[in-house]
C-alpha cells in the first residue's frame, strides 16, 4: 500500500464509547446516550454546583416577554451558556423547549430570561445523568406526534410547534420551533405543526429507502386538534383556509399517496405538548418517560 493510501486508510476503533462529550454505553439489549460530564461543566460554568435541583426545566407561566423585566447585565455569559445548552439537547430533548424558549431573546435578554435559564441549570442539576435510550427495533416503522401552542407568544403571537418522531421504540427526531408567521385561527397554527412534521417524515421515508429499508405502511401522525384532522382529508377548501393552502396541499399530497395517516389523539396523550409549553411535574414526568429520558441503565450506574 502506497504512503498516501495508507494515510487515508480507514481503522476499526472498535465499539463507540465516548464522541464529542457524548457518552455511549451498551448492554445486551440497549444502548445509553448520555452526556453528564458536559451538563456538569455547564453547571460548573455558572458557578451553580451548590444549587437546589427543581423538578421541571421550565414553569407553567406564560411565555416571557421582551418588556417583562430589566436588561441583564453580562448577556455575553447569558448567550454563552444557552449555547452550550443547545448542544446538551442532542441528548435531553426534554429540555429542547426550555432551551427554545431562552434562545428567543437572546439579542437582549433580560433578567427574567436568566431566571429562566438558571431554571434549566437547576433542573440539569438533579437530572445530570439522565439520558436518551436507545433499544433494538425488529419492525421499522414510523410514528410521530405534533402540537402547537398557538399565540402564545405575547411580543408577536407566534405559535410555538413542537413534534417528535419515533422509529419502533426509540425516538428518532424531535423539535420546538417557534412559527415563522402569525396563525389567525389554533387550527392553523396545528395546521403548520402537522406539516412540518409531515415534511420531517417525508425525509426519514427517503432516507430509509436509500439504506435499502423502505417502509411499507403509512406512518401515523398524532394530533389533538380535530380541526387540523379534518383539513388533511378533506377535498373541499374554504375561504378562510386560503392562506395555508400549501400547507393544505402537502400534507393532503402525502396522505392521498398513502405515505402519512392523520390520527387524533386525546391532548392528556399529546406527548408533543412537552415542546410547545411548560407542563406540571407528573404531566412533564410522564411525556419525559415516553421520549426514553432515563437514568443510567442498572448495569452502567455508578460507571
Amino acid at each position: 500500500m502506497s504512503s498516501l493510501a495508507s494515510e487515508f486508510a480507514m481503522k476499526d476503533l472498535g465499539p463507540l464509547s465516548y464522541f464529542l462529550g457524548l457518552h455511549v454505553t451498551r448492554t445486551a439489549n440497549a444502548m445509553f446516550l448520555s452526556q453528564q460530564s458536559y451538563a456538569k461543566d455547564i453547571i460548573a460554568r455558572a458557578g451553580m454546583q451548590s444549587c437546589n435541583s427543581v423538578a421541571t426545566p421550565v414553569d407553567t407561566k406564560p411565555k416571557l416577554s421582551t418588556t417583562s423585566s430589566s436588561p441583564f447585565d453580562n448577556p455575553t455569559l447569558y448567550r454563552s451558556l444557552v449555547g452550550a445548552l443547545q448542544y446538551l439537547t442532542f441528548t435531553r430533548p426534554d429540555i429542547t423547549y426550555a432551551i427554545q424558549q431562552i434562545c428567543v431573546h437572546m439579542h437582549a435578554p433580560t433578567i427574567d430570561d436568566w431566571n429562566a435559564l438558571k431554571r434549566v441549570i437547576r433542573y440539569l442539576q438533579g437530572t445530570s445523568s439522565y439520558g436518551l435510550t436507545l433499544s433494538p427495533c425488529t419492525l421499522v416503522s414510523l410514528r410521530a406526534y405534533t402540537d402547537a401552542d398557538w399565540a402564545g407568544c405575547p411580543d408577536t403571537r407566534r405559535s410555538t410547534s413542537g413534534y417528535c418522531v419515533y422509529m419502533g421504540p426509540n425516538l428518532l427526531s424531535w423539535s420546538s420551533k417557534r412559527q415563522s408567521t402569525v396563525s389567525r385561527s389554533s387550527a392553523e397554527a396545528e395546521y403548520r405543526a402537522v406539516a412540518n412534521v409531515a415534511a420531517e417524515i417525508c425525509w426519514l421515508r427517503n432516507l430509509l429507502l436509500e439504506l435499502h429499508h423502505p417502509l411499507r405502511t403509512a406512518s401515523l401522525v398524532y394530533c389533538d386538534n380535530i380541526s387540523a384532522i379534518y383539513l388533511s382529508g378533506n377535498p373541499v377548501q374554504h375561504q378562510r383556509t386560503k392562506h395555508i393552502e400549501l400547507d393544505i396541499h402537502f400534507v393532503r399530497e402525502q396522505v392521498q399517496r398513502g405515505r402519512v395517516r392523520i390520527l387524533h389523539t386525546p391532548t392528556r396523550f399529546q406527548i408533543a405538548d412537552i415542546f410547545t409549553k411548560g407542563l406540571p411535574k407528573v404531566l412533564f414526568d410522564d411525556f419525559r418517560s415516553s421520549l426514553n429520558i432515563r437514568p443510567p441503565l442498572a448495569s452502567t450506574a455508578g460507571v
